[in-house]
């Protein structure tokens, strides 16, 4: 009976690894083969801007390692939320990334009911960088610095405007932090877009803009404005002259444009993993590190629970935020 029993045991042994085997090796292929077609990349802002910018330059990379190509689809709309739904409901099969940005955590404080849940519905991928939020003055304006322009807050609360592309926007949330950091009220002039709001201030009539890095490059090397912070850890490339808010006695106080990509919430472990490494090797090439500097920015590596943590946090503190100004998107 016993070599009956034991001749059995190694069927079902062999009919249980055969199961296994059926239902991994699938994936393993997948991931070892993967791509074996054009990747899209969904960006949730128009051509042309910085989000656009490091989607193209990482997506380059990468169809140059994995020799397949990573197209940029722009879907502007909604606060980004038409873009985030999309990839929402594509197939969770590694073939449509999204370059997303704080609008991601924010967006589900802003929007009742929550248009999405990020941390269930999307699976972070890689953290890209960041790109530090700036506040810029009129070249004319009487402000030389972060502490002329809080002092002048002070004396008269709520009678210096700012401009922003929008409620909601990362800069305006920005500086909404920056408010309660330094004591101050200033009045909130919403645009739709940095341009228009960047145009008024440059004019006039309207004393600050609070916008990323990249957009008044162009403004302050022509003299038409002024940089008084970068609110950023660290000094921007393409500002080196500009004191930090850390510098400009806010030591720990940070406000940055960050990027990272994410994938519908069902993509093989095995296929995130190995797109979160080529994307750290294009982290590491002088062509990403470079075009990041050009757009005011920093590269940052890191591993992809490491973008889930700031996801999450920065929900967090958006949801606080968003409750203490009673922000209201536009």
């Amino acid at each position: 009976m016993k070599p009956s029993i034991f001749r059995t045991s190694r069927k079902v042994a062999l009919a249980c690894s055969l199961a296994v085997a059926a239902v991994v090796s699938p994936m393993q292929v997948t991931a070892q083969t993967y791509p074996t077609k054009p990747v899209k990349i969904v960006v949730g802002y128009s051509a042309g801007g910085a989000v656009d910018i490091v989607a193209r330059t990482v997506g380059q990379a990468l169809s140059t390692s994995l020799g397949q190509a990573f197209v940029v689809e722009n879907k502007p709309g909604a606060g980004t939320n038409i873009a985030v739904k999309s990839v929402i409901d594509a197939a969770p099969d590694g073939y449509t990334l999204m370059l997303a940005a704080n609008a991601l955590a924010a967006n589900m404080a802003l929007y009742q009911p929550a248009p999405f849940d990020a941390e269930r519905d999307l699976v972070a991928v890689s953290l890209v960088g960041r790109v530090p939020v700036v506040i810029a003055a009129n070249a004319n304006a009487p402000f030389t610095n972060m502490a002329s322009l809080i002092a002048a807050a002070k004396a008269k609360p709520a009678s210096i405007a700012f401009g922003s592309p929008g409620n909601g926007s990362t800069p305006h949330m920005a500086v909404e932090f920056f408010e309660r950091a330094a004591g101050i009220n200033l009045q909130h002039i919403p645009y739709r877009g940095g341009s228009q709001a960047i145009t008024d201030v440059i004019g006039g009539q309207v004393p600050l803009v609070a916008v990323n890095a990249l957009e008044v490059q162009a403004h302050v090397k022509s003299g038409k404005l002024k940089v008084l912070a970068v609110l950023s850890p660290n000094r921007s490339a393409i500002y080196p002259d500009v004191p930090t808010i850390a510098e400009s006695g806010f030591p720990g106080f940070e406000a940055s444009v960050w990027y990272g990509f994410v994938a519908p919430a069902a993509t093989p472990k095995t296929i995130v993993t190995k797109l979160h490494e080529e994307i750290q090797k294009a982290l590491q090439t002088k062509e990403v590190r470079d075009r990041m500097t050009a757009v005011g920015g920093e590269v940052i590596p890191g591993s992809a629970d490491m973008f889930a943590t700031l996801i999450r946090t920065e929900r967090q503190r958006y949801e606080k935020l968003v409750r203490e100004a009673n922000i209201k998107p536009d």
